[in-house]
Parts: C-alpha cells; sequence; structure tokens
C-alpha cells in the first residue's frame, strides 16, 4: 500500500504540475495574439500528456487514478475496494497541493507574474458565474462537470477492460481527457478532478476558495454515475 499510495502521490503532482502548469506559465505567453502562448488546445493537451505519461509510468503500480472521481467512480464500478479510498484521495489531494506549491514558487520568478482573486482562471483555478472563463452559471457548470466526469469513467473502465486492446488504454484516457478539456475549459476552467482543483484553489484567493464545493461534488457525483453506468454496462460482456 506505501508504494500504490507514493504513487498516487506522484502521479497527481504530476498531473497538476504538467497541466496547471501548461496554463499558469504558457498558455498567455508573451500576451494576447503572441504566438508563442500554447492557448485552450495547448493545455487541453497538457493535461492529456500527463495522463499518458503518468498512467504509463504509475499504472502498474496504484491503476494511476491521480483523482478522487476516478477512485470513486471505480469503486462505485467493482473494480476498487473501498477500504483503500480513504488513502488514495488523501495521497492524491497531498501531491496535488505541493504541485500547487512548487508551480506558485516557479511562477513568482517572473516579475510579470500575479495572481488576481477577482479573475477568472486565476492561477488555473476553476469556476462558474464570475469566475467562469465563459460567465457561465453555477447550474451550468455543475452539470457540465457531472457529465463530463460520468464519461471520463466510462471510458476508462471501458479502455481498462479484460477485453479492450491491451496497452492502449492510457492513450484513450489521456484523449478523453483532452476532449474533455477542449470541451469546458470556456465553462469551468475543467476540474473533472477534485485534487486539481484544490492544488490551485488554495493559492488561487477567497474566490475560488468559496467555489471550491461545486468541484467536489459535481465531479465525485459524476465519477459514481460512470462507475455504475459501466458496472451495468460491463457486466453483460464479463
Amino acid at each position: 500500500m506505501g508504494k500504490r499510495l507514493a504513487a498516487e502521490f506522484l502521479g497527481t503532482f504530476w498531473l497538476v504540475l504538467g497541466g496547471c502548469g501548461s496554463a499558469v506559465l504558457a498558455a498567455n505567453f508573451g500576451g494576447d495574439g503572441n504566438p508563442l502562448g500554447i492557448g485552450f488546445l495547448g493545455v487541453a493537451l497538457a493535461f492529456g500528456l500527463t495522463v499518458v505519461t503518468g498512467a504509463y509510468a504509475f499504472g502498474h503500480v496504484s491503476g494511476a487514478h491521480f483523482n478522487p472521481a476516478v477512485s470513486i467512480g471505480l469503486w462505485a464500478g467493482g473494480r476498487f475496494a473501498g477500504r483503500d479510498l480513504g488513502p488514495y484521495v488523501i495521497a492524491q489531494v497531498l501531491g496535488g497541493l505541493l504541485a500547487g506549491f512548487i508551480l506558485l514558487q516557479i511562477a513568482k520568478g517572473s516579475p510579470a507574474f500575479s495572481i488576481m482573486p477577482g479573475q477568472a482562471g486565476a492561477f488555473a483555478s476553476n469556476g462558474y458565474g464570475a469566475l467562469s472563463p465563459g460567465g457561465y452559471s453555477a447550474a451550468a457548470a455543475f452539470l457540465c462537470e457531472v457529465v463530463l466526469t460520468a464519461a471520463f469513467l466510462v471510458v476508462i473502465m471501458g479502455a481498462t477492460h479484460g477485453r479492450a486492446p491491451a496497452g492502449f488504454a492510457p492513450l484513450a484516457i489521456g484523449l478523453a481527457l483532452t476532449l474533455i478539456h477542449l470541451i469546458s475549459i470556456p465553462v469551468t476552467n475543467t476540474s473533472v478532478n477534485p485534487a486539481r482543483s484544490t492544488a490551485v484553489a488554495l493559492f488561487a484567493g477567497s474566490g475560488a476558495v468559496s467555489q471550491l464545493w461545486l468541484f467536489w461534488v459535481a465531479p465525485l457525483l459524476g465519477g459514481l454515475i460512470g462507475g455504475m453506468i459501466y458496472k451495468w454496462l460491463g457486466s453483460a460482456r464479463d
């Protein structure tokens, strides 16, 4: 268990550092219109790449959840022991927080860096209403996070099914996360992962912290729904 938790800690650290790091350091590099900035597409790809590389690195150790919503979804789908949920979630949150802290120290190395707590997406944080990149309501943000997290779990469970093509699960899962970001960055700045949201919200200011509840409740609910859907769907072929 110690090695499994270490893998979850490191994998979540990598996801937050790579994904949120791309948003904070590279998305708008040079200012608006600068072709060096990677934009939404680059950030979406960065999150997908962290999952692909992290899953290949740590999947054989811990299953490469890197996300409390994934852990609870796999439990709901009968793929993960309930007794391990608490330790996994703690390891994931701690790994994300360390990445958020290190990312902040790196970002502070530029004199141009500042965190504006009232600005949408401040320090790669998630939000709704005034803190949504597109000004989307709490109801829209909640629905988006539930549905996309549920879909993510269906992809994860399908890609890791015993009858799925061997060795390709990390690619399918990483591409799914990229697609999820392409859909929902304008809505919530994309969470589908409470550990990722917590990792940056605690450094982004009171606005992000006050809205953090949604980015725990909605992804966890979505994970449960997705896990139960695939448990029913996949049972016919087990």
